[in-house]
């Protein structure tokens, strides 16, 4: 039994939202109990106590749509003239680094931004992965490193014809192996989905063939949709239609699927993506730094339509998503007033709701039953904190970097801002000579 206690504790449980002297007590894997510190200590005297010293205590961050392998093109000076659309940010920059990534690329590139996770409170991830050069393996590669650091995932490979028939059947074997794979060996921390690059790289031939390949699979899709005005063009002038609409056709919306951005989606689209109970996932940062514009999710959610929150691979820290989020949908709609609901629901409930498609308790709270993902965050409320204003507390005071312990699944990751049994500088030295060599090969 372990006490996680002497805190704040936010719990996004509606029965007690918020405890001023709470404690969570861990057994095992899953929350046992959540009460004030001094009962739970009389009701559990030998248990463990990791002491919050007044700190907030709270679940951990989910990132409903991740890019590990996005991190060694940090600080990479592009060889040619700088994109002036996202289209050429795709040519120039992504497709050119993912084919030159070899599996020991995708194993580092996946612990240097999972190990940053873990210092910013993010405990489960859903990536989407590329290495069209090292299809083989890549999704047990990168699961390696997320079981290795205790970080809980659901994992896919982005099929793609971009890379040629050969890639493309690749990609659709590693996404159905793994998927197969995590099904037999089912546990708490692994996932697998069907992994699709986008409509714009998805000929009908290769979407009816991923259709057939995943039927029956019991999981859905993860795909990018209407990211850019590209994927919208090429659908139109090719398939006379719109994307969502394309995606609609060939059954791949539902309960289980991922539509990542959605920014350039009209009316009707909104009413498929309502009506199928599809997963739109929501990544600011990463729109406003591609220049893609602003998804609509603010008419989006007024409209019904389900939508979470992830970063796409821009950042680890949910926190900092959340802002962001907050403020562009201030800025864009022109009113101070927007999104203080809308972004703490795809943040706080939706991304948990996103979670129960794939794994078995729940995720996202702290109550009794839930997976023991929790965090402590260091901050002292300079003003009152209730169960009123937790979200404002959080928006304009808490950060990923103030993040002081990380437990997930019940293990104790980071500690006092200390990773536990990971040498990090061992990883970064490796991973650092590795992307050098990348760099010279991209």
């Amino acid at each position: 039994m372990l006490l996680v206690g002497n805190g704040q504790v936010i719990t996004r449980d509606a029965a007690q939202p918020y405890l001023t002297k709470g404690c969570v007590a861990i057994q095992n894997n899953l929350i046992a109990e959540v009460g004030t510190t001094e009962e739970l200590q009389k009701k559990y005297p030998t248990a463990q106590l990791i002491d919050a010293g007044g700190k907030i205590i709270m679940p951990g961050m989910i990132n409903a749509h991740m890019h590990l392998y996005s991190t060694f093109a940090r600080g990479m000076a592009l060889k040619d003239a700088p994109p002036g659309n996202f289209l050429q940010i795709l040519e120039r920059l992504w497709w050119r680094l993912d084919k030159v990534l070899s599996l020991e690329d995708v194993y580092y590139s996946a612990m240097l931004p999972l190990i940053d996770c873990i210092k910013n409170g993010t405990t489960t991830i859903f990536d989407h992965h590329a290495s069209p050069g090292a299809v083989r393996e890549s999704l047990f590669t990168i699961a390696k490193a997320t079981e290795e650091l205790g970080v809980r995932s659901c994992l896919c490979y982005e099929v793609s014809d971009r890379d040629g028939a050969e890639i493309m059947d690749q990609g659709i074997k590693e996404n159905m192996d793994f998927i197969n794979h995590t099904k037999v060996n089912d546990n708490d921390m692994v996932k697998g989905m069907f992994g699709l690059h986008a409509s714009i790289t998805l000929s009908d031939a290769t979407l009816a063939k991923c259709c057939e390949a995943n039927a029956g699979s019991g999981v859905g899709y993860h795909i990018h949709t209407a990211e850019g005005l590209a994927d919208v063009t090429d659908a139109q002038e090719k398939y006379g239609m719109r994307v969502v609409e394309r995606l609609n056709r060939f059954g791949i919306l539902g309960p289980k699927t991922i539509t990542v951005h959605c920014v350039h989606v009209n009316e009707a689209e909104m009413d498929l993506l309502k009506q199928s109970l599809s997963r739109v996932v929501h990544n600011p940062e990463s729109n406003m730094g591609n220049a893609v514009g602003a998804a609509p999710v603010m008419e989006m959610m007024q409209r019904g339509v389900f939508v979470g929150l992830g970063t796409d691979g821009y950042t680890s820290d949910m926190f900092e998503s959340f802002k962001v989020a907050n403020i562009l949908h201030k800025h864009t709609q022109q009113h101070p007033s927007a999104a203080w609901v809308e972004v703490p629901t795809m943040l706080f409930e939706n991304n948990p709701g996103i979670c129960q498609e794939y794994f078995a308790k729940p995720l996202g709270c702290l109550k009794p039953g839930a997976y023991a993902d929790v965090i402590i965050v260091d901050y002292n409320p300079p003003t009152p904190m209730s169960s009123d204003n937790l979200n404002g507390h959080i928006l304009f005071g808490m950060s990923g970097r103030a993040v002081d312990t990380t437990i997930i699944n019940g293990r104790v990751v980071m500690h006092n801002r200390k990773l536990q049994g990971i040498d990090e500088e061992e990883i970064f030295a490796r991973a650092r000579e590795l992307a050098g060599n990348m760099w010279q090969r991209f």
